[in-house]
């Protein structure tokens, strides 16, 4: 047995026992925040200059006093061992600090923490983006089916949400939302009234203002702003509501209990919000044509009755229909976007906030993309 001993500290001593492949660090004397206590270099450099070192033990039965100074200096141990691939063997250390170790290396840090910084190639990059896509796009394929799964099953009449909450989550999409939807759509038709007035006047022609607010209005700017109007407001409180209650595990307590999150939870936003959008929509085409009357009156001297027969002139009943299909699409994008998000959400009240906006961007973008294609499928057809 080889026995060296640390003799420059007062208060808190290391003493090393090396017997085959186990070295005995023994504790005694106080170590507690501002005592003098050994330094872990010390400990760090006797302890990697022994080779062939299989198990790190403790003896404490000397140890007349400790707090967090020990247990900081254990933790520093544990992770040496840990690079070392030795073993640690805690049996001899008091059992409040046990427990305290384990305590410490059962919660996991935060993602990245503590890593170095590796460099990642460009093509490692791509292929982790790929996968990633991969996998979300399985994940929305999967949950676009067990949406329409839900929805046969409710025409079946096999569904199982209530519809008391179905009439409550219409009117939180549907009455509620109408003073944000009449400030955002009044103040889109006042400026595109007053953006074409300012170039017809060069030609005397601003009675065809009525014409450019009731077309832009009525076959793409109404569906459109009120989509986005309910991507923020809508699909983000479907996204934190839903994420609250995966966070709280509520939603696996609905499976414990054999009720579907699909049904119970997801079925009855999405049909809300599918009924409410085309209402919301002509609502939005109205309080439009109704800014760029006020443009029209105001600022270019234009009769009421001149502005109304101008636009019911113009505006076609396709174009109606147009804008209502629209709107109907993007609920769909919208409620599905919130849902799958809230869905998705995993971890902690963080994750609640990441799911909101995602929902938001996703959503948004959504309706974009779905406005190309439909302007694209009507030139085609021609209507």
């Amino acid at each position: 047995m080889n026995e060296e001993r640390d003799t420059e500290n007062r208060f808190g001593r290391l003493d090393f026992k090396q017997s085959d492949d186990t070295i005995i660090i023994k504790l005694s004397g106080v170590w507690k925040i501002g005592a003098k206590i050994p330094s872990f270099n010390k400990a760090k450099n006797r302890l990697e200059s022994k080779s062939g070192i299989q198990c790190i033990a403790f003896d404490a039965s000397d140890l007349t006093g400790w707090d967090s100074a020990l247990l900081i200096f254990l933790l520093k141990i544990h992770e040496l061992c840990y690079q070392c691939r030795i073993y640690m063997e805690m049996e001899g250390l008091p059992r409040g600090v046990q427990r305290l170790l384990d305590l410490a290396s059962a919660v996991p840090g935060a993602e990245g923490a503590g890593k170095e910084s590796v460099s990642v190639s460009f093509f490692e990059r791509v292929g982790t983006s790929a996968i990633d896509l991969s996998k979300s796009a399985v994940e929305i394929v999967d949950f676009i089916g067990d949406a329409s799964l839900s929805f046969i099953g409710l025409f079946r009449g096999k569904s199982g949400f209530r519809w008391s909450e179905l009439f409550l989550i219409i009117q939180e999409t549907g009455v509620q939302a109408l003073p944000i939807v009449s400030l955002i759509s009044l103040l889109v038709g006042l400026i595109l009234a007053f953006v074409s007035a300012m170039q017809l006047m060069m030609f005397g022609a601003q009675i065809y203002v009525a014409s450019l607010v009731g077309i832009a209005m009525v076959r793409v700017m109404g569906a459109i702003m009120t989509g986005i109007i309910m991507a923020g407001r809508t699909g983000a409180a479907f996204a934190a509501q839903l994420g609250t209650m995966q966070v709280n595990e509520e939603i696996d307590a609905l499976k414990t209990l054999g009720i579907s999150p699909m049904e119970f939870l997801v079925l009855p936003r999405i049909i809300a919000l599918v009924l409410m959008m085309p209402l919301l929509c002509l609502y939005a085409d109205l309080m439009g044509i109704l800014g760029g009357l006020i443009v029209g009156v105001v600022m270019l001297d234009l009769n009421v009755v001149e502005y109304y027969n101008q636009t019911v002139a113009t505006v076609r009943l396709n174009d109606l229909w147009i804008g209502l299909f629209q709107s109907s699409v993007f609920g769909i994008l919208v409620a599905l976007s919130g849902c799958l998000m809230g869905m998705k959400c995993r971890g902690s009240a963080a994750a609640v906030g990441d799911a909101a906006t995602s929902a938001v961007v996703t959503g948004i973008i959504s309706i974009v993309v779905a406005t190309a294609i439909i302007t694209v499928m009507c030139n085609t057809l021609g209507i």
